[in-house]
């Protein structure tokens, strides 16, 4: 497809709002009625844009909306967004007058944080129970439960985070036994992730932290609810050339024309999130078929062998990620080439990157 795709721009994300919706309503008919859903957007919303996704999140029925940072949740404020919100990460001493004043939810495991906050803020108590990251150890809880009651700080919820879930569940097993020995009436229970609410029942709790299967992607082998991918990436030819036998291709000479080739040039590299590690190894859709990145990723732009394309035109839409036509670019495709995992595909697309919703 040529001629304004992309509406001015050389790169676009797009997102579809009915795959998004479709995900929410699996997970929810997963946990039951009675299990409150956390929508995770942090990261930009994995990448597929905060902006656009938090008013389907709102709007579709989730209960919570989790955040990274006091950044994320201060946009979710100025979009309009009500729904209650926990800020999983650190917020500085300084801005935390600030985050109760936009009435968000926060993690606290630092009793400095605890001396800071007023009375009436809401909070989250991260137990530590054996991931060994953010987290308050199981016999310190007391104390910070009293200290929050001393200063009349709400105690909201209490949680933890598992180590290991995707691939076995015998330790998140015992961190859930930690988790169950702090009693605490009256409070929001929460441990799983997507991964942990496919493969660990009893983790389900008061609540779900449910990240990135919300939008279509797997953590772990696909399990019996079905998924569909949210997010997409069409980007355009810029430039269609002829390389004859025997010439290199971009830095370093690493790729050679063992035949008359014509080349599609594309105005996308790794600054935009399109990764290095997929050089010579990657592939593209055009005209509905692969094409396969030759020569290094540049910082702004790619190349991919069109020669076994007809037909390939100036401004011809290529789908980086997602389908086109019968064929398909998936994030996990993209991680094993580039020796990752799919979180780190979408989360790390450039968020300058128009994102569109459909």
């Amino acid at each position: 497809m040529a001629g304004g795709l992309l509406r001015g721009g050389t790169s676009r994300i797009t997102i579809s709002k009915a795959n998004f919706l479709h995900n929410l309503s699996q997970w929810r008919r997963l946990v039951g009625p009675k299990v409150k859903i956390m929508a995770m957007v942090k990261a930009n919303a994995y990448g597929h844009g905060l902006a656009q996704v938090a008013p389907i999140v709102a709007a579709g029925g989730a209960n919570w909306l989790g955040v990274n940072n006091l950044e994320e949740g201060l946009q979710l404020r100025q979009l309009g967004i009500k729904l209650p919100t926990l800020v999983l990460g650190y917020v500085p001493l300084q801005n935390l007058i600030q985050a109760v004043s936009a009435d968000l939810s926060l993690a606290v495991y630092n009793h400095a944080t605890v001396r800071v906050l007023p009375a009436g803020a809401k909070v989250h108590l991260k137990v530590e129970t054996g991931t060994n990251r953010q987290g308050v150890e199981p016999q310190r809880v007391p104390n910070f439960v009293n200290a929050c009651r001393r200063r009349k700080i709400i105690l909201e919820g209490i949680y933890t985070h598992f180590a290991s879930v995707e691939d076995e569940t015998g330790f998140a097993k015992k961190q859930l036994a930690i988790l169950a020995q702090v009693n605490l009436p009256n409070v929001l229970r929460h441990a799983a992730c997507s991964a942990a609410a496919l493969c660990l029942p009893p983790s389900h709790l008061d609540m779900v932290r449910i990240g990135l299967g919300l939008y279509g992607l797997w953590s772990t082998k696909p399990q019996k609810i079905n998924l569909k991918p949210v997010l997409s990436w069409q980007t355009t030819v810029a430039q269609v050339k002829t390389v004859s036998q025997g010439e290199t291709v971009g830095y370093g000479r690493t790729w050679q024309a063992c035949r008359r080739s014509a080349i599609a040039v594309l105005p996308v590299g790794y600054y935009d999130g399109y990764d290095r590690g997929l050089s010579n190894g990657g592939r593209v859709l055009v005209h509905g078929q692969f094409a396969p990145v030759i020569g290094r990723i540049c910082m702004n732009m790619c190349m991919v062998d069109v020669t076994a394309i007809p037909n390939v035109r100036l401004e011809d839409e290529v789908v980086l990620l997602g389908r086109q036509g019968k064929n398909q670019v998936t994030a996990e495709e993209l991680a094993e080439k580039c020796g990752t995992i799919n979180y780190e595909i979408v989360s790390r697309l450039n968020p300058l990157i128009p994102r569109v919703v459909i």
